[in-house]
This record gives structure tokens, sequence and C-alpha cells, in this order.
């Protein structure tokens, strides 16, 4: 299974920052026993793996060499890969250029760099042979993509920052075979690659007769995109509550060191 983390985009909320927005020190992780800093994409990293996913894949813009510093070739014993994005264009193109790696019956796991969620290992409850979105509920889903369901948990629209969302639970991961991805990715091309956001192709996916699931796994989701989302997610990560415990990363450090400004401990 892969896990696919689009990490092309500037991080212009959050600007200015001497280093790419994904190696954001945000909460720790333990190292040979010894706490350190850890970097906002590390935690999606962890939960992917957490969720079975066996490869990863960032996809970078070409000015983001810092990320395949920091990272290298794994995290842990888990292999990393790094496409590139020649120009930021969206969600959907940062995502389908992963594509070539993607065989069409292994299951691709699909997050955002920039978000901190609990539970770390929501990511199992997602099925692995259809679309399924993990929900979390959120108090402004007006910020991001609400996704409505019927009972069954069907998803029957995905509402892109709508100010009047039906709902507020919001996706923050989402997991496919690799098929539904070839068929994304065909349906996407036929749109003239009109779609920036997942949201609004996924809304013709289902129009066509595809079908999505949307379950509702997770319990607190936090943007570190922003100022006040970063001060929000070091809350949740320090917080004297099960969050605290559940967010500390031990699965071990990066192939490859980051430069001593960015690296952990450094």
């Amino acid at each position: 299974m892969w896990g696919i983390v689009p990490a092309a985009g500037r991080g212009s909320r959050i600007q200015p920052l001497a280093f790419s927005k994904e190696l954001l020190p945000v909460g720790s992780r333990l190292r040979d026993g010894v706490e350190r800093p850890c970097a906002v994409s590390e935690h999606l990293v962890e939960r992917m793996i957490r969720g079975g996913a066996r490869k990863i894949c960032f996809v970078i813009s070409p000015g983001k060499s810092d990320i395949v510093e920091y990272f290298g070739a794994g995290y842990g014993e888990t292999p990393i890969a790094y496409v590139v994005q020649p120009r930021p264009s969206g969600l959907c193109d940062a995502i389908f250029s992963a594509l070539p790696l993607i065989a069409p019956d292994e299951p691709v796991i699909v997050g955002l760099p920039d978000t901190i969620w609990l539970p770390q290992d929501a990511l199992i409850q997602l099925p692995d042979d259809t679309l399924s979105f993990l929900l979390f509920p959120v108090e402004r889903p007006e910020n991001f993509d609400a996704v409505v369901t019927d009972r069954s948990g069907a998803v029957r629209e995905i509402q892109v920052k709508q100010p009047d969302a039906a709902t507020n639970w919001i996706w923050g991961a989402f997991k496919m075979p690799g098929r539904v991805l070839i068929e994304l990715h065909a349906l996407w091309r036929a749109r003239l690659c009109a779609d920036e956001y997942i949201g609004t192709l996924v809304n013709a996916y289902l129009a066509a007769g595809g079908r999505a699931l949307g379950v509702r796994a997770g319990s607190a989701y936090v943007d570190v995109g922003t100022l006040d989302g970063y001060r929000a997610a070091m809350t949740l990560l320090t917080g004297p509550d099960e969050a605290a415990a559940q967010a500390r990363l031990t699965l071990g450090t990066p192939a490859a060191q980051a430069p001593a400004a960015l690296r952990p401990g450094g």
C-alpha cells in the first residue's frame, strides 16, 4: 500500500518561513528514548504507516529539496520515493503526479502534510476496495471540504469550502484502490484538468455512477497551515488528555538528516 503526501504547495498562509512548511516543528517524537522536535509532516507519515502503508511518496515542487534532505530514503523501515510537480496546479494534479508508481490492485492513502488529527490509527477504519474518506467533526466546516453522507455512510456530495455547509464532518484523508485512482485521473483529463480540488472531481465521479464512502472515525482535526492552527495543534499535542500520549511518535528517525537549522535536536 502506498501513502501519497502532496507537499508541493507554497504554504503562503503561514509564511515567511526559512524552510518548507511541511518541516514546521509541531510536537515531539522519541528517538532512542530521548524526546525530540517533530516536523508536522512526520505526523501524517506515522499515521499512514499505522494505517497499513508500506511505501510513502512525497509529491514536491522543484524548490523543496529540504524535504528530501530531511526524510532521505525512508522513515524507519518504510521506504520513501519523491515525485516532482513542476508547478503548483492544485491537489488533483499533485496526487496524479504519483500515478505512475501505483498498480491498479494496490490500495493508496492520501493525506495532507500540514494537518494533525486523532486518533492516530483512524486510517485502519477505511476499506481497501472502495474510495473512502476519513471524516472529522469541526466547528467551521466552511473552511474545509464538508462531506455529506446518507445514513449508510455513502457520500452524496462534497461541499468545497461552502459557507452554508450542510454538515460539520469534513474529510482529512482518503483511501482507494489504484484502479479508482486511475478512473479519477481519466475523468480529470476528460474534464480538461479543470478540477483543482479533489471534492469537485469526486462530485463528478459520483454523478457518473461512482461510489464513495464516508467513515466518521476521526475525533480531532487541526489545519496547521495558519498561525492560529499552529497554536491549536500545539495545544492538542501537549494537552493533559490521551491526545498527548497518542501524538508522540516512536517509529524512529528519517534515514537522512536535515540541515542543522531544521534537524530535530540540531
